[in-house]
């Protein structure tokens, strides 16, 4: 199974945790109760965790185009959700 990981900078991570929760609330499954927030979807998982001043992102999925699938939808959300683009790198 593919997994990446992202950091990225955010003043009030637990909020873009509850945004993005939000969001993927009628479509995809969500495990708030964990740390991390697990979000699971078809073909894998995202795991967000607020840490000081940044939000941890991590991307699991059963194959490599199910990853950048899942990859690309998860950085188009959070653009989305801050109104600007981001410049997310993944590490394998």
């Amino acid at each position: 199974m593919p997994i990446s990981r992202a950091e990225l900078p955010a003043e009030d991570a637990a909020a873009l945790i509850d945004q993005l929760c939000e969001r993927w609330s009628d479509a995809k499954a969500i495990d708030r109760a964990s740390d991390p927030v697990r979000i699971d979807f078809a073909s894998g998982s995202c795991y967000l965790q607020a840490q000081p001043d940044k939000l941890l992102v991590v991307v699991e999925a059963v194959d490599d185009e199910a990853h950048n699938q899942l990859e690309g939808e998860v950085d188009n959300t959070l653009d989305a959700l801050k109104g600007v683009e981001l410049d997310i790198v993944w590490e394998a």
